[in-house]
Parts: C-alpha cells; structure tokens; sequence
C-alpha cells in the first residue's frame, strides 16, 4: 500500500485561494443586489415612501429619517428624492376635474376640465382649459360631449369616473396623463373656507340671472369689477355662472375664472402654514375622503405640495381650447343631434401641437415684437425698479411689471412680500432718479410716493425705485 505524500503548503494556498473567492463572490452578491436595488427602487422604494403624515417633517415636508442601523443603511444607499411620474420627461401632467356630485343635477357632469402641466426644470406652469361641450369619441358610447366621460365611467364602475375621463384625453389630445384630481362642489368650498377665503381681482361687471338655484329654479348673482374677498360658496358661483352679461357668458370667460380662482386658492394655500402642514393636508383628505378622488399617494401629494411652493406664479402660461374667429372650435351637432363644439380642421392636429408646444409658444410670443406698442419719445429704462406684490393676488406682480415695461421703465425684480396683506400701495425713491421718471411713474401707475423708507428690506443693493403694490391697488 503506497502512502501519497502530503503538501501542507499546497493546502495552505488552496484554504487561502477558497478565502479569497469567497470574498470576491460575497462583494458580487452585494454589489448585485444594490445594482437590482437601484433597478426596482423606482418601482419599488418610491412606492413605499411614508404615506402617514407624522413621518414628515412638518416645515421642510421632508421625510423624517429612520432610526436604527437599517434606516440609515436606507438613506444611504437609496436616493431621498421621490419620484413623480412625468418627471424624467420634464414635463408632469394632471388632470383637474369638477363635479357637482350626489344631491345636484348631473353630479358626474364635468363643469371644469382643466390640465395643469409643470415643466420641473424651469419650474414653470401652464393650464390648458377644456369646453364642456368639445365633442370626443368616448369608448362605447361615441362622439359625446366630453364631460359626459367622468360620468359614463362613474357609472360603470364607483369612482372609476377620472379614470375613463383620463384616458379619453389622453386619446384625444395624444399626451400623458400622470395624475387626476376631482371635487365636487363640497370639496371646492370646504378647501377655500379652511384657508380663509381667496382674493380674486375680478376682471369686469356682470349679472347673471339665470344661475341654477334649489329646486330646479334660477336665481340672479352679480359681481362688480374689482378686488373681492371669497369664501367658499362666492367662489363657486364665480366659476359656475355660465349666462352673465357683459362678455361673462361663454366657456372662454367662464375658463379665464376658474384658472384666477386656482391661482388664487395656490397662492393663498401654500402661504397659509396651516394648510401646508402633512397633518392638516391628510385630515382634510379624510374628511372630505367621499368628496375627493385621486390617484395621488399622500407621498405624491406632499412632494407637489414641495414643488408648487418654487412655481413661477407670476409667469402661468395659460391656454383655452376655445371657438370664436381665432379659435380652435367651431359649432356643431352630434349624431344624436346634441350642441357640441368641433376642431375647425376636423381634426385635432393643430389643438394637441398648441398643447405639446405651450412652453415653447409662450417663448415665441415674448420675443415676437410685432405686435408691441410703439415706444414713446422718452425712455426710463436707465433705473432699476423693484416690485413687491403685498396681496394676495396671483400673479399682479407680473402684470404691473409688463405695464411698467410697455412704458420703457425697467424692472430688475419682482417678488411676494414678506408680510401680506399691505393696505396701501406705495414707491419709495432709493436711489438717484430724474424728477421726469418720478413724473412719468406717478402718471403710469395710480400710486403714492412715500418718502418714509420702508420696514422691509431690499432684495438688491443697485434698486433705485421700490414699488409695494397693497389691497388698494387698481390695475
């Protein structure tokens, strides 16, 4: 019998060799699993960020870090970024709908259609306004009138309307819908008194004497131009009305409201730290759970409430899919012989390109100088002029601004003041300015000059001219 003789030092290299594999082989796992990490986290992680209130950082809205050694394994290897559908192509869709809802005529009948996008890299926002009347193909029902879709899809299936309405648009005017939201009227009014009311800059007089009252009656409401304060119930009779005078009546006008009232329901929402707070948002949810339908996570929501806090609010590019001579639509009739309104083309075309360029189109026009006013003799435009918009008005910054620019002044920056409301509208002189654009000032915009500095600081050093702009401001 032979003994083989034994090499101790072989052994040696081949336990040290099995070591070094083993090693090699548990790095690839790890690594493995983090690459498959990254590859579902998307799918997986972002689904699965905090959907309670608590778990937010109530002034950064910010998820709260996790304790323990998991939790900080977590933040470091995922990203705390969470994700909105939409994003990756710049460019988040959402559908907006209004409803009566149960205990009013038509309750699934759409009476706002509107899709908000938001462009992230720029951190603009622009809103498309849809006619109730605009005539689609609805599956299985045919061309309808297009706010007959929520309603056919309610009616199927119990909160499924959005859902139909969703993919009807998106069919129609061929872009992606990422989310949808729908209120009934309960859900409109209650929103707007928890925030204390909205003030909206009514663009002019009108009566209206046929709003729908209880009863199947009508009743008569009436607006006066100017700065109103609205409450709940105001407001949606302002974005309701639908047979005022004075150029009230149609859906271009009655489109041109709504969008002033959202902007003035963001505008005051995200300023009211109340409102703003996780515990308030989902308490308001909850309650008016029957009144609300979304598809938006309570994670998703909070990272909107996030992102529409940067919006460029003085800067909303709006759009009305409207008739008229300049208009997209025509008037017409159904196969069932009902009032609809139709593409002039017959086809779509030239809607979804409008829809699909909207962020581009609103470069084009601000460059396209044929339109714009000849310029006067005299030019102001060597002072920096600063404006402070004090109301709650969304967006009067920009108008005064774009007035003030018709008149060859210059503004260098405009902005929310710190403190709002300001009663009084006031400019106050900072730097070395000719008496002859003091003049020109006075006679371009109706405010006094104060000869006090103000309390609030500036925003730049080289202003010449700041212009707080108050609750009395008449534009």
């Amino acid at each position: 019998m032979r003994i083989e003789p034994v090499n101790f030092l072989a052994n040696g290299t081949q336990r040290a060799s099995s070591k070094k594999y083993r090693r090699v082989f548990f790095v690839f796992i790890v690594f493995g699993i983090l690459y498959l990490s990254g590859c579902v986290s998307e799918k997986f992680f972002f689904k699965n960020l905090p959907q309670e209130a608590a778990a937010y950082d109530p002034v950064t809205l910010e998820p709260l870090e996790r304790k323990g050694f998991f939790g900080k394994m977590r933040k470091l290897v995922f990203s705390q970024e969470p994700h909105l559908a939409g994003k990756k192509k710049d460019r988040i869709n959402i559908l907006l709908l209004g409803q009566g809802g149960p205990g009013h005529d038509g309750p699934y009948l759409t009476d706002t259609i509107i899709i908000a996008s938001i462009k992230p890299s720029t951190k603009e926002v622009a809103m498309i306004s849809i006619p109730r009347d605009l005539a689609v193909d609805i599956p299985k029902h045919g061309i309808r009138k297009i706010n007959h879709a929520n309603a056919f899809g309610e009616s199927a299936n119990y909160k499924q309307g959005p859902e139909l309405a969703k993919k009807v648009i998106e069919k129609t005017f061929d872009i992606p819908i990422n989310y949808y939201i729908r209120v009934d009227f309960r859900a409109f009014k209650e929103i707007i008194n928890e925030i204390d009311g909205i003030t909206v800059d009514v663009e002019r007089t009108f009566t209206d004497q046929e709003y729908p009252a209880p009863n199947d009656e009508f009743q008569t409401v009436h607006f006066s131009q100017g700065v109103q304060q609205m409450d709940g119930t105001k407001a949606l009779t302002f974005v309701r009305s639908r047979h005022g005078n004075n150029n009230e009546g149609s859906d271009f006008a009655r489109s041109k409201r709504q969008q002033r009232v959202l902007l003035a329901i963001k505008e005051k929402a995200l300023s009211f730290q109340t409102l703003a707070n996780p515990l308030k948002i989902q308490s308001i949810i909850q309650t008016l759970g029957s009144n609300i339908v979304t598809n938006l996570a309570f994670s998703d929501i909070i990272t909107m409430t996030k992102l529409a806090k940067n919006f460029d609010i003085d800067h909303i590019t709006t759009l009305n899919i409207a008739s008229g001579p300049e208009g997209f639509l025509d008037h017409g009739k159904n196969e069932r012989g009902e009032y609809v309104l139709i593409p002039k083309e017959e086809n779509f075309d030239r809607i979804n390109e409008a829809i699909e360029m909207i962020f581009e189109k609103k470069e084009y026009k601000e460059e396209n100088t044929s339109s714009r006013p000849k310029e006067p003799t005299l030019r102001y435009d060597n002072v920096n002029i600063e404006i402070h918009n004090g109301t709650w008005r969304a967006g009067l910054a920009a108008r005064t601004k774009k007035t003030l620019l018709e008149n060859t002044f210059h503004v260098s920056l405009i902005q929310n003041s710190k403190e709002r409301p300001t009663e009084e509208s006031y400019f106050y002189i900072a730097g070395d300015v000719s008496p002859n654009t003091i003049e020109a000032l006075k006679k371009t915009l109706p405010i006094k000059q104060s000869f006090t500095a103000p309390t609030s600081s500036f925003s730049t050093s080289t202003t010449d001219i700041l212009i707080i702009l108050g609750e009395d401001f008449l534009e």
